[in-house]
């Protein structure tokens, strides 16, 4: 007598695929909240200790203090920053950095290169002065000497950019006949000394003699490119 043939057992591979899938969900929401809740303990650190650097200065700020103020454990700024140099140049890169880059990117001058530059230094003074960013600036002009791995980080992340920007208007500006002082191309410093002084003094004198930086500016220009014609 034959035995009839039975029928295999339905594969169990396709119940453990769809259970392996339904855990994949329910761990992808968990991990998806925790990244946020991480990034948001991120920028809640480095928003901490914008305020503590600003009010304390970069060497009196402690961990201990940007912790207490960000709301978070010390530990917990150890997952995110080594020391106090890292945590400083992601502030200069989120709040600075950007800065940079949107200005130095500006299109080739439809116009005039002084138009261009004014444009550039103008920007820059809205959003540097009277801002956090310029006590930013301000404070690694102060700390800096004392502080070289953070002057550096600066010059290469800010500093050069700028300088390199500057440079190469400067020079189209002498090609097109705009410029006479060739040399000015060496020092291109000089073309962007107006907002450095500006950054500087409104945080020194300006309750006793508050500065017009945009009208500086402008003169400033004049002495470079010479003066606008009022015809």
């Amino acid at each position: 007598m034959t035995k009839k043939p039975t029928k295999p057992a339905a594969p169990s591979t396709d119940r453990a695929s769809a259970k392996a899938s339904a855990r994949a969900r329910n761990d992808a929401a968990p991990a998806s909240s925790r990244a946020t809740r991480a990034a948001e303990r991120r920028a809640a650190i480095v928003e901490a200790a914008m305020e503590e650097f600003i009010a304390r200065g970069f060497a009196a700020t402690r961990l201990d203090d940007i912790a207490k103020r960000a709301g978070v454990a010390k530990g917990t700024i150890y997952l995110h920053f080594k020391d106090k140099e890292s945590m400083f140049e992601e502030l200069v890169r989120t709040v600075i950095v950007p800065v940079v880059t949107r200005l130095t990117a500006l299109p080739p001058p439809a116009g005039s290169v002084r138009d261009l530059v004014e444009t550039f230094a103008s920007n820059f003074l809205k959003e540097v002065i009277g801002t956090r960013r310029g006590d930013l600036v301000r404070l690694i002009v102060a700390e800096g000497p004392r502080f070289p791995s953070v002057a550096d980080f600066y010059y290469r992340e800010v500093v050069s950019r700028g300088m390199a920007a500057m440079r190469a208007l400067i020079e189209l500006g002498i090609a097109r006949g705009e410029i006479r002082q060739k040399n000015l191309a060496h020092y291109p410093q000089i073309l962007v000394a107006p907002a450095m002084i500006a950054v500087i003094w409104q945080s020194l004198f300006a309750r006793h003699a508050p500065l017009d930086a945009q009208h500086m500016l402008r003169v400033h220009l004049d002495l470079i490119f010479g003066e606008r014609s009022t015809a």
